[in-house]
């Protein structure tokens, strides 16, 4: 079956697949066989080293307190820098300029600045002019240096989703006599949403694996930085890594499928959704009033 978007292989093509596929699956196992015996010579597959990892020691001691760490931390980085990046967005498609220009100079600084030079910065702040204890330091540090990279890349995010959009729709909006917040509100942002969604949750996983960073150089105990004490304690540092990168994968592996179940949620409830605005939802949307009754958008303000 063809499509104007896709015609479907032909016999040549379907042979050509098929062999490209056996390649690859042969040249993957290939690869694998090679770095299991790469690992075994190296005397890194032995069953001590793997045995703390079935043990509740390492886990309740090392690998979940970190764990822990690294979701409060993303959590938190999350929450902020989600609403902050539309803020931003939105104030940076702002008719004045007096609200578009600083928006403009705060995205593009925070932008420009890598998150790790923002967390050190962060910590140095609270270190000379602030009463945070000496504990809790990194994790303020990391948030905050999280919170001013991302935010800005997010406030990038929201407004190349509003603007993708036709521009018929603020132009049918206003025509119904709907304010610009009306219009951002209840017409453009919810239509942006599903068009900004995989681009929202690579940022965000990106936000879940730059929180090692603070663990490197801030001394903040989260995963990668747990791993170290583990390794340190088992003698067991490439089994670590790769346990610590299995949890990482994991981790980012959920929010990639729960982003993609609600994308499909969203996508389905548009399609299913036929809406009837009722006279009363028009009275209230409608801001102009000609003789006491509310006329159709063409004599109101905007």
């Amino acid at each position: 079956m063809s499509s104007v978007l896709y015609d479907e292989p032909g016999p040549r093509a379907k042979r050509r697949n098929l062999a490209l596929s056996v390649v690859f699956f042969v040249l993957l196992a290939l690869l694998l066989w090679w770095v299991w015996q790469t690992l075994d010579g190296k005397g890194q597959l032995e069953g001590s080293l793997w045995s703390p990892f079935i043990e509740a020691e390492a886990w309740s001691t090392y690998l979940l307190p970190g764990l822990g760490n690294t979701l409060k931390a993303a959590a938190l980085s999350m929450i902020i820098a989600l609403p902050l990046g539309a803020v931003l967005g939105i104030a940076r498609m702002s008719d004045h300029r007096w609200v578009r220009a600083p928006a403009g100079a705060v995205v593009e600084f925070f932008r420009a600045i890598p998150v790790l030079l923002l967390m050190l910065f962060a910590y140095e702040v609270y270190v000379r002019s602030t009463d945070i204890s000496s504990e809790d330091r990194p994790l303020y540090a990391v948030v905050t240096g999280l919170v001013l990279y991302n935010a800005s890349v997010l406030a990038e995010v929201v407004r190349a989703g509003i603007l993708s959009l036709p521009k018929g729709q603020s132009e049918a909006a206003y025509a119904i006599g709907l304010r610009k917040s009306q219009t951002m509100s209840t017409i453009l942002l919810p239509q942006a949403v599903t068009a900004m969604l995989p681009a929202i949750v690579s940022q965000l996983v990106v936000i879940v694996k730059d929180t090692a960073l603070g663990g490197v150089m801030l001394g903040f105990t989260e995963l990668l930085n747990s791993r170290s004490t583990l390794a340190a304690n088992y003698a067991n540092v490439v089994p670590s890594f790769i346990v610590v990168a299995i949890i990482f994968i994991v981790l980012n592996f959920v929010l990639t499928s729960f982003a993609s179940w609600l994308e499909v949620r969203l996508r389905r409830s548009k399609r299913s959704t036929g809406a009837v605005v009722g006279a009363d939802q028009i009275e209230e949307l409608n801001t102009a009033e000609v003789g006491g009754t509310h006329g159709t958008g063409a004599g109101g303000t905007i």
